[in-house]
C-alpha cells in the first residue's frame, strides 16, 4: 500500500513538473477565482459578482502598470504571470468593492505590492511576499483613511475551503512544500485554538473546542495563506529545517495575532516577519553568474561553467534556479532548476549540466548565451545532502542527467578526503551517455552500470548490470545490502516510482525527482 502511494506520488510530480511553478500557481488561483465568482452568483459567499470582476481588473491594471515601468527601468523582462498572481492573491485578501474609495485603496495596495519587488529586494530577489506587503500597507493606511479599505481575508469562507485545499495541494506538491505548510497549519491551528480557549475563559463563557477547531480550519485564512503565500519559493530559505523554522514562526504569529493598539499583527504581517527570518537564512544565495565555458560531456549532455560575481555558499547535492530572460517563453517560463555539478571547493566556479535535444524555449535561449554573458541565480535550495555521519553506508542511484548532484557529492568527498562507504548504480540509455565517468572512476567506488549495450573497458570495480531495464527486483539483486544503506535517488519520477518497492527496504530514502528540462 505504501509503495503504491509513493509510486503514485512520484508520477504526479512528473506530470506537474511539465508546468512552471508560476504557470501552475496562476492556473490554480484563476480556477479559484472562477469558483468564487460562481459562488458569489449563487450567494454562497458574501462578495457580489461585479465587485469581484471590477476589483480584479483594477488590481491587475495597477500591478501591471507598475511592473511595466519598473522592469523597463531595471531592464528586466516583463513577467505578466507574476503580476496576475499578485493581483489574484490580493483579490482574495482585500475586500472587493465597486465604490470609488475602496477601488482607490486596491490601486494603492496593488502598486505598493508591485513596487516592493524592486525596492524591497536584495541582489535581484525580493525579500517579502509582494501581496503581503500591499495588504499590510493598505491596512496601515486605513488607520487614517478607513474608507480606502483594508485586508479582509474573505477567502476564509467555508464555501471556499474545499477548493482552496484541493488547488493548494496541487501547488504544494509541485513546489514540494507539503510538509512545510503542513507544519504551519498544525502550529497555526493549535495556537489559534489555545488563544480562543484562553480568551473565552477570560471572558467567563464556555467554548466548544470542536466547533472552534472546525472554524479555524474552514473559516480562517490559514489554508490560503499557507498554500499560496507561505509556499512561495523565492521567499523561503534553502534548507528544509530552515523552512520549518519559518513555518513555525509564521504559524505562531498567525494563530495568535499580537495587538498593537489600533492594529493587530494579522496574517499578512505574520508572513512578512517569516519572510524576514527566511531572508536572514538565504541572503547569500541570490547572485550573478558570468558564463566561462560550455563543453560537451556526452553526445546529448552539455556542461556549463560559471564564475560567481559575489561570494556564494552551497552544500553538495543542492540545486540552483537560474534565469535566462528570453522572448515568448513556453509554459515553463524563463527559469529552470539545476543540480549543482561542482563542489564547494571549486568556488568561485559553479557548474551545471543539462541534456540537449529538447525544443523548450529555455534551452533554445541558453544555447545562445556566450562566454562573458551574465545570468542570475534566483536562489539555492535543497536537502539532497549526504548524512553528516560519514560512517553511514550510502547507495546512490542515478538515471541519465540525474548523475549531476552525485558528481558534486563525489568531488567533494575526494577533494576533502572524506572516507565513505558508497555504492553507485548508474542507469543510462546507452554506454556513450555515461556522463562524468572520470569523476566516478576517481571516486574509487563500486559502480553498477545499467545500459542497453555493454560498455567497453569498464574500470576495476565496475560491473555491467545487463541490458534490461532496472526494476525493483534488479536493484535488490545488484545491491543485496540495501537494507543497511541510506538510499539517494536522482532521476525521472517514473524511475523512482518503479524502484519504490526496493527503495523502501533501505535504511532511509532521499529522492531528487525531476521531470526534464
Amino acid at each position: 500500500m505504501i509503495s503504491s502511494l509513493s509510486a503514485t506520488w512520484n508520477r504526479l510530480l512528473g506530470v506537474l513538473g511539465r508546468l512552471s511553478m508560476y504557470r501552475l500557481v496562476l492556473l490554480a488561483l484563476s480556477t479559484l477565482a472562477v469558483i468564487a465568482l460562481v459562488l458569489s452568483v449563487t450567494g454562497a459567499v458574501s462578495i457580489a459578482p461585479l465587485d469581484l470582476i471590477a476589483s480584479f481588473a483594477v488590481l491587475a491594471a495597477a500591478i501591471m502598470a507598475v511592473d511595466a515601468i519598473a522592469q523597463r527601468i531595471v531592464r528586466r523582462p516583463w513577467r505578466i504571470e507574476s503580476a496576475l498572481i499578485t493581483a489574484l492573491i490580493l483579490l482574495f485578501v482585500l475586500r472587493p468593492s465597486l465604490e470609488p474609495l475602496p477601488l482607490l485603496g486596491l490601486i494603492i495596495a496593488g502598486a505598493i505590492a508591485s513596487l516592493s519587488k524592486y525596492v524591497l529586494a536584495w541582489r535581484g530577489r525580493h525579500i517579502f511576499n509582494p501581496a503581503a506587503v500591499g495588504a499590510s500597507a493598505l491596512t496601515i493606511i486605513s488607520i487614517w483613511a478607513p474608507d480606502l479599505g483594508s485586508s479582509a481575508w474573505w477567502v476564509g469562507s467555508p464555501a471556499l475551503a474545499i477548493p482552496v485545499i484541493l488547488l493548494g495541494l496541487v501547488v504544494l506538491i509541485r513546489t514540494e512544500k507539503v510538509r512545510v505548510v503542513g507544519l504551519f497549519l498544525l502550529v497555526a491551528i493549535a495556537v489559534g485554538l489555545v488563544r480562543n480557549v484562553v480568551q473565552a475563559q477570560a471572558a467567563g463563557f464556555t467554548l466548544d473546542p470542536g466547533m472552534t477547531f472546525s472554524s479555524l480550519v474552514l473559516s480562517s485564512p490559514f489554508l490560503f495563506l499557507g498554500a499560496f503565500m507561505l509556499s512561495e519559493p523565492l521567499t523561503l530559505p534553502p534548507r528544509r529545517w530552515q523552512q520549518f523554522t519559518v513555518a513555525g514562526v509564521v504559524g505562531v504569529l498567525a494563530g495568535w495575532p499580537i495587538s498593537f493598539d489600533v492594529i493587530t499583527l494579522g496574517q499578512e504581517r505574520a508572513l512578512l516577519i517569516g519572510n524576514l527570518v527566511a531572508f536572514v537564512f538565504a541572503m547569500r544565495t541570490a547572485v550573478r553568474l558570468t558564463i566561462v565555458e560550455r563543453s560537451a560531456v556526452t553526445p546529448s549532455v552539455r556542461e556549463y561553467s560559471f564564475r560567481t560575481e559575489r561570494p556564494v555558499t552551497f552544500t553538495p547535492g543542492q540545486y540552483l534556479e537560474i534565469e535566462v530572460p528570453h522572448a515568448r517563453p513556453d509554459s515553463r517560463g524563463t527559469r529552470r532548476e539545476f543540480s549543482i555539478l561542482s563542489s564547494p571547493a571549486e568556488l568561485p566556479l559553479v557548474k551545471i549540466a543539462m541534456r540537449e535535444g529538447s525544443q523548450s524555449s529555455f534551452k533554445k535561449a541558453i544555447a545562445t548565451v556566450q562566454p562573458g554573458d551574465e545570468l542570475a541565480i534566483t536562489g539555492i535550495w535543497g536537502d539532497f545532502v549526504l548524512p553528516r555521519n560519514t560512517e553511514t553506508p550510502v547507495l546512490m542511484v542515478a538515471a541519465g542527467i540525474g548523475v549531476t548532484p552525485f558528481v558534486s557529492h563525489l568531488r567533494h568527498i575526494r577533494l576533502t578526503q572524506e572516507n565513505r562507504d558508497v555504492v553507485f548504480v548508474y542507469v543510462a540509455s546507452s554506454s556513450d551517455e555515461l556522463a562524468f565517468r572520470e569523476d566516478l572512476e576517481a571516486a574509487g567506488i563500486p559502480v553498477i552500470v545499467v545500459t542497453k549495450d555493454e560498455p567497453a573497458h569498464l574500470p576495476d570495480g565496475w560491473t555491467w548490470g545487463g541490458g534490461t531495464r532496472l526494476d525493483a527486483e534488479g536493484l535488490v539483486r545488484h545491491v543485496p545490502d540495501i537494507a543497511t544503506r541510506h538510499a539517494f535517488v536522482s532521476g525521472p519520477p517514473a524511475l523512482i516510482a518503479t524502484l519504490t518497492p526496493a527503495l523502501e527496504r533501505a535504511k532511509s530514502i532521499t529522492t531528487d525527482a525531476f521531470s526534464g528540462y
